[in-house]
Protein backbone atom coordinates (compact mmCIF):
# COMPACT_ATOMS: atom_id res chain seq x y z
CA UNK A 1 0.00 0.00 0.00
CA UNK A 2 2.72 2.49 0.97
CA UNK A 3 4.81 1.52 -2.05
CA UNK A 4 1.91 2.28 -4.40
CA UNK A 5 1.36 5.68 -2.77
CA UNK A 6 5.05 6.57 -3.02
CA UNK A 7 5.15 5.53 -6.66
CA UNK A 8 2.16 7.76 -7.43
CA UNK A 9 3.42 10.79 -5.47
CA UNK A 10 7.08 10.71 -6.48
CA UNK A 11 6.78 9.39 -10.03
CA UNK A 12 10.11 9.50 -11.89
CA UNK A 13 11.91 10.89 -8.84
CA UNK A 14 11.67 7.43 -7.31
CA UNK A 15 14.19 6.05 -9.84
CA UNK A 16 16.57 8.94 -9.20
CA UNK A 17 16.32 8.28 -5.45
CA UNK A 18 17.09 4.60 -5.94
CA UNK A 19 20.18 5.48 -8.00
CA UNK A 20 21.34 7.92 -5.30
CA UNK A 21 20.89 5.39 -2.49
CA UNK A 22 22.83 2.74 -4.43
CA UNK A 23 25.78 5.12 -4.93
CA UNK A 24 25.51 7.06 -1.69
CA UNK A 25 29.12 6.47 -0.64
CA UNK A 26 30.29 8.25 -3.79
CA UNK A 27 27.82 11.14 -3.83
CA UNK A 28 27.97 12.19 -0.16
CA UNK A 29 31.67 13.21 -0.10
CA UNK A 30 31.18 15.11 -3.38
CA UNK A 31 28.20 17.03 -1.98
CA UNK A 32 29.93 17.79 1.33
CA UNK A 33 33.11 18.87 -0.48
CA UNK A 34 31.16 21.21 -2.76
CA UNK A 35 29.38 22.74 0.23
CA UNK A 36 32.66 23.31 2.10
CA UNK A 37 34.31 24.88 -0.94
CA UNK A 38 31.37 27.24 -1.45
CA UNK A 39 31.44 28.23 2.22
CA UNK A 40 35.20 28.83 2.33
CA UNK A 41 35.54 30.67 -0.97
CA UNK A 42 32.21 32.47 -0.62
CA UNK A 43 33.30 34.19 2.59
CA UNK A 44 36.58 35.21 1.01
CA UNK A 45 34.79 36.96 -1.86
CA UNK A 46 32.48 38.78 0.52
CA UNK A 47 35.38 40.01 2.65
CA UNK A 48 37.26 41.17 -0.47
CA UNK A 49 34.21 43.13 -1.63
CA UNK A 50 33.87 44.71 1.82
CA UNK A 51 37.52 45.88 1.74
CA UNK A 52 37.02 47.38 -1.74
CA UNK A 53 33.92 49.25 -0.54
CA UNK A 54 35.83 50.68 2.44
CA UNK A 55 38.63 51.93 0.16
CA UNK A 56 36.10 53.53 -2.19
CA UNK A 57 34.40 55.37 0.69
CA UNK A 58 37.69 56.73 2.08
Amino acid sequence: MVDVMLEFMLGPMRNIGDFYFENQMIFNPIIIGAALISILFGKKKKSDEHVKEEKAVS
